[in-house]
């Protein structure tokens, strides 16, 4: 596949961001207007993805959409087509969290992760990759999490969502691949972010240990913006943020047996706080 979207010779182009009011997606918004690009900042709150593009110096727009809603994904492309004729970057980045265990966590709870962190992502692929393939150029990334591949306990529904779209994502890629069309996951780790807020558990322990491992973990949400940004120019599947998860992924990949026994000497036990 040819290299579509090579930044260092061509000029920027345009991205749309979804969740792109905080978090990720903020970072990876400013991170694209830091380097020329028109940024589509797509969010639920208004109020957010306003107060982001009307930092970005003229190069922001907003977009208030429902990532779940597929009427407005069609908008999304209308809006796209109609104001700019074309889409150089998708970023399905809206995403929700749930704690617990499979027993724990409420059928409820499980088709809500399901409905935006994957059938969102989803909606977003099915409304762009068309664009895309018609254009013969784009790259979409898709954020999933090193929950998608770390086999955890006590983040079931939110570790399957996640693994549905890096699974989603790599066949998307063998699709897309003979149109030009580049394909990432994006796998951070813990990013101090405002994803607790809205996090489902059965308790405020789970809460409390993720905005724990947030704090510690050294990579914030500008580090994870440069990693994607950097993918743009030279395209790459998976894309990891955090140096334990790189070799985590190698070794569930290489030795699932031993990568099994080192989770369960290591991880936190659900009950732990």
């Amino acid at each position: 596949m040819k290299n579509n979207l090579d930044i260092g010779a061509s000029a920027p182009g345009t991205v749309l961001v979804s969740g792109g009011g905080a978090g990720l997606g903020e970072a990876m918004a400013r991170r694209f207007a830091a380097a020329g690009w028109q940024v589509i900042v797509a969010d639920l709150a208004e109020d957010r993805a306003r107060a982001v593009a009307d930092s970005l110096d003229g190069q922001g727009h907003v977009l208030v959409m429902d990532v779940t809603d597929p009427a407005a994904w069609d908008k999304a492309a209308a809006f796209v087509a109609d104001r700019f004729g074309s889409l150089e970057v998708l970023v399905n980045n809206a995403g929700v969290a749930v704690g617990g265990t499979l027993e724990e966590t409420s059928i409820e709870d499980w088709r809500w992760v399901m409905d935006i962190d994957l059938h969102g992502v989803v909606l977003g692929c099915k409304a762009f990759a068309p664009v895309m393939r018609a254009q013969g150029r784009g790259h979409i990334i898709n954020v999933a999490s090193f929950a998608g591949f770390a086999a955890a306990p006590g983040i079931n529904a939110y570790g399957t969502a996640k693994a549905a779209v890096i699974a989603m994502s790599e066949m998307l890629r063998a699709e897309l691949h003979d149109a030009g069309v580049a394909v990432s996951a994006l796998c951070p780790a813990f990013v101090p972010t405002r994803l607790t807020e809205t996090m489902r558990a059965p308790d405020q322990s789970y809460n409390r240990r993720v905005e724990r491992w947030m704090e510690r973990s050294g990579v914030k949400a500008e580090h994870v913006a440069e990693v994607v940004f950097k993918a743009i120019a030279r395209p790459r599947f998976m894309l990891l943020t955090h140096g334990n998860t790189r070799w985590a992924w190698r070794i569930r990949r290489w030795f699932p047996e031993l990568y099994f026994r080192l989770l369960m000497r290591n991880a936190p036990r659900p009950s732990q706080s």
